[in-house]
């Protein structure tokens, strides 16, 4: 196992540079925490770079055990002195271990050329932690892709990485522009449904079923007028009063549940 004495080493210097711009593919992808690294594992992408704090190579922890087990698979792992492992990391309190793992890009293309379409397309969501999170609910709800648009956050930042828990390692996850999502759906004859805070239909009254995407606004703001205008039917959760909205995770929880009900 190599070891990185300097902040000034290559390696050190990909991990910070990733750190600050995201890959806009979604190709490199930076992990921090073994729950991650070994989610990773599990889902079979390779790994560019491992690297462990030299605090946890003399200890049976967590980092540890997952280290050794990545090196005998023949995964390059190098370990780093806790200082320079506190540049590696892009958390406050780093966990001990890190990796660079390579995740094959999804296009839209792919994504729609799904027999049994069920699409989440998010627009405008601009917090990582709240992206990632729907990523989590839309792979825990049996949603088969993600498109993120507009002015939203990269799903491919570690923040919206690791709100996601693992799940934008498997869920196929890609960008596009609004406009073409909007334009591909109708040509690719997809039921679009828009949620809105008022005047849609109830969540159990909506037909799911076929080829559906279920369209979110971002924090605040909703969907814009134009948007809502080109899909082919609303929803709004129903909430009691005062309560006028909720989480835009929240409120996919419900709707991807419901239409869950509606599709099995």
């Amino acid at each position: 196992m190599k070891t990185i004495s300097s902040r000034q080493n290559a390696l050190v210097r990909a991990y910070r540079d990733l750190a600050r711009k995201p890959d806009p593919s979604g190709r490199r992808l930076l992990l921090d925490g073994a729950h991650l690294v070994r989610e990773a594992h599990a889902a079979r992408l390779s790994f560019e770079s491992v690297v462990i704090a030299h605090s946890h190579l003399n200890r049976a922890t967590e980092e540890h055990v997952l280290a050794q087990s990545l090196d005998r698979a023949g995964v390059d792992v190098a370990s780093a002195g806790d200082s320079v492992f506190a540049a590696l990391s892009p958390v406050r309190t780093p966990s001990g271990i890190v990796a660079i793992a390579l995740r094959q890009p999804t296009t839209m293309p792919e994504i729609l050329a799904q027999a049994r379409l069920f699409l989440v397309v998010v627009v405008d969501v601009q917090d990582p932690g709240n992206l990632g999170a729907l990523v989590r609910i839309s792979e825990a709800g049996g949603v088969t892709g993600m498109i993120v648009a507009g002015d939203s956050a990269n799903p491919f930042s570690w923040k919206a990485v690791r709100g996601s828990m693992g799940s934008v390692l498997r869920l196929p996850v890609t960008r596009e522009s609004t406009d073409v999502v909007l334009q591909e759906l109708q040509k690719s004859r997809t039921k679009i449904i828009a949620a809105v805070p008022r005047d849609g239909r109830h969540p159990d009254a909506v037909d799911w079923c076929g080829r559906s995407a279920l369209l979110l606004g971002g924090e605040g703001q909703g969907l814009d007028a134009g948007i809502i205008a080109a899909t082919d039917e609303r929803v709004t959760i129903p909430m009691k009063p005062p309560v006028e909205s909720l989480n835009v995770a929240a409120s996919a929880a419900i709707l991807i549940y419901a239409a869950r009900r509606s599709r099995q």
